[in-house]
């Protein structure tokens, strides 16, 4: 079972997206606080579209209570700052992938703790239009500095690539959904 972990979400939507995609293939959700919307909120309901009952999901009130809770686990930090392609890694069964806030992504005190595993989605970048890579307003389309992947686009891409790469244990790979 993967994990996907969100460190302070601040989107409604992103999370619910993201807890929907968690379901649908048995993986564990993590939440570090602090949120930034209440975990009863109606738009995260909507988002994970009656799935969220359903979903293996833990909140931690700080990092530090995170790593605590998962001491030795093995965790791979995404950020548009990375050097190494998410696809240039071999997932393992149990793995974390961690992502971070919507406006800012993690925080660098982090991402250079964990140096050697940080990974990134290559996206395209030109003048005008490049991925945001520093603390700024990821939410305000108007700033060309705050172009990135949506989070909820994000964990999925990264999610399926190491399902694949595990063989999607437990999913039905074979487009044989009773639809």
């Amino acid at each position: 079972m993967l994990n996907i972990v969100l460190f302070e979400p601040e989107i409604p939507a992103n999370t619910g997206t993201i807890g929907r995609s968690c379901v649908l293939t048995d993986s564990r959700l993590h939440l570090i606080e602090p949120l930034g919307f209440s975990l009863d909120d109606r738009m995260i309901r909507r988002a994970g579209m009656g799935y969220w009952h359903d979903l293996d999901v833990t909140t931690y009130p700080s990092w530090e209570a995170f790593t605590a809770a998962h001491p030795g686990a093995r965790m791979w930090f995404l950020s548009a700052r990375a050097a190494r392609s998410y696809a240039q890694v071999d997932y393992r069964d149990e793995d974390f992938l961690v992502f971070g806030r919507e406006s800012c992504g993690l925080p660098e005190e982090l991402l250079a703790q964990h140096e050697g595993s940080g990974l990134r989605i290559p996206q395209l970048v030109r003048e005008g239009l490049t991925p945001a890579t520093s603390h700024g307003p990821a939410s305000d389309p108007a700033d060309p500095a705050a172009v990135s992947l949506n989070l909820s686009n994000a964990a999925n891409i990264v999610l399926f690539e190491a399902l694949r790469q595990l063989g999607f244990p437990g999913l039905e790979a074979d487009g044989t959904h009773p639809l």
